[in-house]
């Protein structure tokens, strides 16, 4: 998606040679123009698979989340990482670690909204460590769901998450491939370059 890339290296901040920050279109402030086409788009590579539910983690997923749910004219099931007194019942729940905030939260959603043969696209913003992917196929698997895929907009291919995934047999779509951050700079995969160039 030429369009992400673009955005990625004209708003994207490098913090270090492991994160980039993007909060001037997708992690704070959202640029709703973009997730609809990153919404058009994993619905487009996604059409096929006879999705039934989206599901997501607050916050950064949801935006892009909703866009393809939208698309492919399904609900979006997102999963809350604090707790809430109207978060009450049958839960499905996970721990999640975050290494960019250097915490663990357990994740949960709603037994009520994710039932037995539900057919699962899993979305999210980054996928780095693999580590709240994970946990949302662990959410799914609790309640008897096929995960389809993943559909990220941003993966760092330099981390192990991308390539956990796949060698767990998940297909995992994503739309802007990191190869690198060092010195100060977003370098794509080789594929992805090649989309800019063209």
């Amino acid at each position: 998606m030429e369009k992400l890339k673009q955005k990625i290296l004209q708003e994207g901040m490098i913090l270090s040679e492991s994160v980039l920050k993007v909060d001037s279109f997708l992690n704070h402030q959202i640029d709703p123009e973009l997730m609809m086409e990153l919404g058009v788009e994993f619905a487009n590579r996604f059409r096929g698979d006879r999705i039934t539910k989206i599901l997501t983690i607050e916050s950064s997923g949801i935006a892009p989340a909703v866009m393809t749910a939208l698309k492919l004219e399904v609900p979006v099931v997102f999963a809350r990482k604090r707790k809430s007194l109207t978060l009450a019942g049958d839960l499905l729940t996970s721990e999640v670690h975050s290494f960019t905030k250097q915490e663990t939260n357990e994740i949960s959603v709603s037994a009520r909204y994710l039932l037995e043969g539900d057919r699962v696209l899993i979305i999210d913003d980054f996928l780095a460590n693999g580590q709240a992917a994970l946990g949302l196929a662990e959410i799914a698997k609790q309640a008897k769901c096929e995960v389809v895929g993943f559909g990220i907009v941003i993966e760092k291919s330099f981390q192990k998450g991308g390539e956990l995934l796949r060698n767990l047999g998940y297909r995992v779509e994503s739309l802007a491939e990191l190869h690198s951050l060092t010195n100060g700079q977003v370098t794509f995969n080789k594929k992805n370059v090649e989309e800019i160039v063209s």
